[in-house]
């Protein structure tokens, strides 16, 4: 019976461990995006998103990371742009109301994080790498980053506006994400 014992605290011991759950607090949290409309960057914000994660800094290995955008809450302060964003040339609010993004495989770069993962856009999938740095503040944390993305990977800017000419090829994405444990 000893021996079942010492085998089970032993297995315990050699499990890796869990990182804590967090969940985003919407208050000072942000996404935005840039995009360069005739050589100008051009900001927007998608207003409503929301992160959850599993994450233990010290060993990042085994978190995840799952975010969900509502592509239709995205607002480039142009009323109309934010009109001609929602056609199917561009986000296709009708047919893709929302983003999601995926990892399982998380780590330590240097200074910064890496999340690696899917995102899936306009039904479109591809695997992106998410920079981002973590700062520990008691019962809460916030991750911060940036990355850029083609948009025409996603089927953004199709007809009339597949051309890079006047709209950029490239579009980046900030973040700031207020997190709190639970």
């Amino acid at each position: 019976m000893k021996n079942i014992a010492f085998l089970a605290l032993g297995l315990l011991l050699a499990m890796p461990t869990l990182g804590a759950d967090w969940k985003m607090d919407p208050v000072g949290s942000k996404l935005e995006f840039v995009a360069v409309f005739e050589k100008t960057p051009t900001p927007g914000v998608f207003k409503e998103f929301d992160a959850r994660l599993r994450f233990d800094p010290d060993k990042p290995a085994g978190s995840s990371l799952d975010v969900t955008v509502k592509v239709t809450s995205a607002d480039m302060s142009i009323p109309d742009v934010n009109k001609e964003i929602r056609n199917k040339d561009w986000f296709d609010y009708a047919g893709f109301p929302q983003a999601e993004f995926r990892s399982t495989d998380l780590r330590r770069d240097g200074v910064r994080y890496v999340a690696r993962g899917t995102l899936s856009l306009k039904g479109l999938k591809q695997t992106v790498e998410v920079p981002f740095t973590w700062t520990d503040s008691g019962s809460g944390a916030l991750m911060e980053g940036e990355l850029t993305l083609k948009r025409g990977d996603f089927g953004i800017g199709l007809g009339d506006w597949k051309s890079t000419d006047v709209i950029g090829a490239e579009v980046k994405l900030k973040f700031r994400v207020k997190l709190r444990k639970g």
